[in-house]
């Protein structure tokens, strides 16, 4: 159990940047606020990362096959430069800023397909796909994939062929399937079980 004060104390800053931080946390659905108890770590949910994996495959499809009929030859230089920081991150780099390039990577699609505003609302749903991510660090997808699935990415949209970006798209965002049941049985302490929502629709 988390407590206001507690953080504030580890942190070194006062309650309101703490309680404010816990709301956010709250409306991702990565913590629970129980009054008077102060707020609860929600354990991954199989079926919210699911969910997440399909609002962002049906968003983020529907950028690249824009992005193959809108791209700039700007937009594309950018996704070039892109791609060569990854290349170049592949081996030196650490988890997390392995991460902020392949988020990068994305939110430049969404600009290049003319819609920003596609990738604001990935954000609000991806903090689920990203416990899976960080607690797959180790057997995640190795760097070279990920970076050639982006290749492919980029090479549909540079051929102006929406149907292969569409693909490729669907493809690399449904990497989180297969290792999702195998990290939901090496770590079931970390996953909701269904007698754990049960539980917990009966107390509310």
């Amino acid at each position: 159990m988390l407590s206001e004060q507690d953080l504030a104390q580890r942190f070194g800053v006062s309650r309101s940047p703490v309680r404010e931080a816990l709301i956010k946390l709250s409306e991702a659905g990565l913590v629970r606020v129980l009054p008077q108890r102060g707020t609860q770590v929600v354990k991954i949910s199989r079926a919210a990362v699911e969910d997440a994996r399909f609002i962002r495959q049906a968003v983020e499809c529907a950028v690249v096959r824009e992005a193959a009929l809108k791209a700039t030859p700007v937009m594309l230089a950018e996704l070039n430069a892109s791609l060569t920081r990854q290349r170049r991150a592949q081996r030196a780099t650490s988890s997390d800023d392995f991460m902020a390039l392949d988020e990068e990577f994305h939110r430049l699609l969404a600009e290049a397909a003319g819609r920003p505003a596609a990738w604001r609302m990935i954000e609000d749903v991806k903090p689920q796909m990203d416990r899976v991510r960080y607690l797959d660090v180790k057997q995640a997808t190795p760097r070279h994939t990920i970076v050639a699935q982006h290749a492919l990415i980029v090479d549909a949209i540079k051929s102006c062929d929406p149907v292969a970006a569409e693909k490729a798209m669907h493809q690399h965002l449904s990497e989180i399937l297969r290792s999702l049941p195998e990290l939901a049985a090496q770590y079931p302490d970390l996953f909701e079980q269904e007698n754990d929502a049960v539980a917990e629709a009966l107390s509310a």
